[in-house]
């Protein structure tokens, strides 16, 4: 039976949540799919929103856990994050990619495109595909119009670092469902010795 996930889901540290949400269903208004692709923030961390504390902009970020976080990335497209730990701390998981599965049809019109592969292959391609806009910062991730559903099983997670962004780039704080097809960045391969 599948379990639908509750703000309580969100108190562990970002880096965990990250990794718990690889293999995940997120809908959004009957469009969505499952998660394949992951970020963690922390106010600890120089690459985070909510590093440099609280603003009006970043607010949502430091609100109750199992909220989403919506910002505007190069003031074009709307990215999703998942606000986690309690309230006040200021971390999150920037949701990177999705295998979609629901609503195809209807993020093909959104996106302009037919290649599934590409609907939602990066933040700001999720964000376009699922209708995401500044209006769903500070939504409940357990309410509609969102639906989050826990991964079943455990699937096979890999990780590395983090993409897009110029500090603590060196943090292995971005996960893959090991293997999709639907990832915004397959991980480089080590060179051959």
């Amino acid at each position: 039976m599948p379990r639908l996930l509750h703000p309580d889901d969100f108190l562990e540290d970002a880096v965990v949540v990250a990794r718990a949400l690889i293999g995940a269903t997120l809908v959004v208004d009957s469009v969505g799919g499952t998660i394949v692709e992951t970020e963690a923030y922390d106010r600890d961390d120089p690459a985070s929103h909510s590093h440099t504390g609280p603003t009006p902009h970043n607010q949502a970020m430091f609100g109750p856990p199992g909220r989403a976080y919506v910002y505007r990335s190069y003031g074009i497209d709307w990215c999703l994050n998942f606000v986690c730990r309690e309230e006040g701390h200021g971390a999150g998981v920037l949701i990177r990619a999705l295998a979609p599965t629901q609503g195809l049809d209807c993020m093909r019109e959104r996106r302009g495109l037919e290649n599934a592969r590409l609907l939602c292959a990066g933040p700001g391609r999720l964000g376009q595909a699922l209708g995401i806009t500044r209006d769903f910062n500070g939504l409940r991730l357990d309410a509609p119009p969102l639906e989050l559903i826990a991964a079943q099983g455990t699937p096979p997670v890999v990780n590395g670092p983090r993409i897009g962004i110029s500090r603590a780039v060196e943090q292995p704080w971005r996960f893959d469902l090991a293997g999709s097809g639907f990832l915004s960045r397959r991980f480089a391969l080590p060179a051959s010795p």
